[in-house]
């Protein structure tokens, strides 16, 4: 999965956690003796990954059963309500997301389900955009 970060820097999340908190250290460490001008786009690079890593985290200790949404929020720092959009935009449990953009305890049901029957994950596909005009009256001459 790539991401880019609001410093223009091109992010690449694999698998292995390890990789993440490598590539985490290594923007702290060119942080450490910056300029504070200077390390602010490795403090935020660090900072959106630690992010991703934590909700992945999050994700699979939802998935597997060993944690509960509400016990992974509380073990996080987070609010029950703010774990499930959290959860939405992982590859873990991004398909599983309703439409409102949240995981809710049936989509981590059905998720444990298919993971445990091998079933293939549904595909997130986005709905299609739609134009909706700023006003809803029309405008005469001026």
């Amino acid at each position: 999965m790539r991401d880019r970060t609001l410093c223009g820097r091109l992010v690449v999340m694999t698998g292995d956690p390890q990789n993440v908190l490598d590539a985490i250290r290594g923007e702290l460490d060119a942080a450490e003796n910056a300029a504070p001008e200077d390390a602010v786009p490795h403090l935020r690079s660090a900072a959106d990954q630690l992010t991703r890593l934590l909700d992945e985290s999050m994700a699979q200790a939802v998935l597997t059963g060993k944690a509960s949404l509400r016990s992974v929020g509380a073990s996080a720092g987070l609010s029950e309500n703010a774990v499930g959009p959290r959860l939405a935009r992982t590859r873990t449990l991004g398909a599983y997301a309703n439409d409102d953009g949240r995981v809710t305890a049936s989509g981590v049901q059905r998720a444990q389900y298919d993971h445990e029957t091998g079933a293939p994950r549904p595909s997130a596909t986005p709905k299609p955009m739609r134009f909706k005009p700023r006003r809803t009256t029309e405008r005469g001459p001026r």
